[in-house]
């Protein structure tokens, strides 16, 4: 019992686990809407867009937070114009700007004069470091991420599985888009002090994904994720004590690697009913 609790003894231990779970509630909610629609790569370039935002406010001394609203901003007008301004398709424009983002945030931070240092924690996070304050607003955020996500669930599970449907249904498929951006903002900027700007879209995608694959309804599948979720979270913690490695990457490894996991129990389950059916 010692081997479960002694990683989460001191306060800031403790911090740690209650960041990483607002993180990955905030993140299984929102991840599942991008599994269904596919959008896995555009939550990808979304988690990099922020990166300059959150270096500019470590130059400028301000609220990361403030950075990051102002980037994931940036980041969503930019991919519309590209989309309305050429014939480019969105996967072009995500990419374009997934790069230029990253690059731009490595370029700004690059000035200070503790630059690894800043540039490490940015990119990944520093579970350990998350204060009461932290907590405090993650907590605020998850309650406007999950509320918000329960307000849109018809709009967003209409726009998930056929947007011509929604419209002829009186939903309105643009209005839960936009909500949706506002959700995956949200979330990740709840997220990244505790999981970091690269390692939060493990989380984002790997609890939704994993869920996807045993569950045949949304609720169960938002719920599924959710519980993912809370145990990479925990047993990363446990295992980033244990072994002497970076908290916030093993938390994030541990849903791709659950992924696997029930991908290839499944896998083995539908290969033997196959075989059972064969042989009646």
């Amino acid at each position: 019992m010692e081997w479960f609790l002694d990683p989460f003894a001191l306060g800031f231990q403790q911090r740690a686990l209650a960041g990483g779970i607002l993180a990955g509630l905030m993140t299984a909610v929102v991840g599942t809407w991008l599994v269904l629609r596919g959008m896995s790569f555009f939550g990808d370039a979304f988690v990099h867009g922020i990166v300059p935002g959150v270096a500019a406010a470590v130059v400028f001394d301000i609220n990361p937070l403030l950075g990051a609203a102002a980037a994931a901003l940036v980041m969503v007008l930019a991919i519309e114009l590209v989309n309305r301004q050429t014939a480019l398709g969105e996967d072009t424009s995500i990419g374009l700007l997934f790069v230029g983002m990253l690059a731009l945030g490595v370029i700004i931070i690059s000035r200070v004069d503790s630059y690894s240092g800043s540039l490490t924690t940015i990119l990944f996070g520093d579970a350990l470091g998350v204060t009461s304050q932290d907590l405090i607003i993650q907590a605020v955020l998850a309650v406007v991420v999950i509320s918000a996500a329960t307000l849109f669930y018809r709009p967003l599970l209409a726009l998930s599985f056929n947007a011509d449907k929604a419209q002829l249904w009186g939903l309105n498929p643009k209005r839960a888009h936009a909500a949706l951006l506002v959700l995956i903002a949200a979330a990740v900027i709840g997220s990244f002090q505790s999981v970091g700007t690269l390692l939060v879209f493990g989380l984002l995608v790997g609890p939704p994904a994993t869920a996807a694959l045993v569950s045949r309804t949304v609720p169960r599948m938002m719920l599924t994720a959710a519980i993912i979720s809370v145990f990479s979270v925990w047993i990363g913690l446990t295992l980033s004590y244990h072994l002497n490695t970076a908290g916030s990457a093993t938390m994030a490894i541990v849903p791709i690697v659950l992924f696997f996991i029930v991908l290839a129990f499944t896998r083995l389950r539908t290969h033997r009913r196959e075989r059972v059916l064969s042989h009646a």
